[in-house]
């Protein structure tokens, strides 16, 4: 795979197309539209507003799957929070650095970024493992469980259905979607060494013609002791 070296905020772009992962080929294409779809999610927000309050001022915060930096990492930034934006999706992570100058972004898979254990106080992860298989989710959730310090909070959001490598469209995309159910996702995070303290099950219709209501669902996951992610 050809790239380009990391500029100097650290963003590396892919340059082969065929190469590059297929959410970074969706999600180049949606850019701004995808944020304009799912701004009005009522759920996200107060998902956001309950992670803000068991943070300690200046935490540091990983964003799995930042897109355009809104609402996650600008609602995080603003708090006075520091924010660590990733995506594989070039033209989101631009979107994002213009929109949210306040957090840091980096165009990279979560599955090869390497991270530090116990190196962020919290983890967001919203919507962005749909289009990995199911051993790939449970082993970026270990991972990101791994890089929370003991007590650190992971906020962990999906479309809760019981399927795997399943075609569709999204948004006008073709994607190929992998998913838990509620009982299953919460089984995964518990077997990462996180404990649930909440969950909230919605629907929500995006904003886009071809949208129709889909479940969501937010689990709010704590790291609960500093060997519980080795998988021992």
């Amino acid at each position: 795979m050809r790239r380009h070296p990391p500029d100097p905020t650290g963003r590396t772009l892919v340059t082969d197309e065929q190469q590059r992962p297929p959410a970074a080929v969706v999600f180049d294409a949606l850019g701004a539209a995808y944020e304009k779809a799912f701004a009005g999610s009522e759920a996200h927000r107060r998902s956001l507003e309950r992670l803000l309050g068991r943070l300690a001022p200046g935490s540091r915060v990983l964003d799995v799957g930042s897109g355009t930096g809104r609402p996650t990492a600008e609602t995080l930034a603003d708090a006075g929070h520091e924010v660590l934006g990733v995506d594989v999706s070039p033209v989101m992570v631009e979107l994002a650095s213009r929109q949210v100058p306040a957090a840091s972004f980096r165009c990279a898979d979560i599955r090869e970024l390497p991270l530090d254990d116990a190196s962020f106080d919290a983890v967001c992860v919203y919507f962005s493992l749909l289009q990995l298989d199911r051993r790939e989710q449970a082993d970026v959730v270990r991972r990101l469980a791994r890089a929370l310090v003991p007590g650190g909070h992971l906020v962990l959001a999906t479309v809760p259905l019981d399927v795997e490598g399943v075609e569709a469209v999204f948004m006008g995309q073709p994607v190929r979607v992998t998913s838990f159910s509620t009982p299953d996702l919460a089984a995964v995070a518990e077997g990462a060494g996180l404990d649930v303290l909440e969950r909230q099950e919605v629907l929500f219709t995006p904003a886009h013609p071809d949208a129709a209501p889909e479940p969501h669902v937010f689990l709010h996951c704590r790291r609960h002791r500093d060997d519980a992610a080795d998988g021992t």
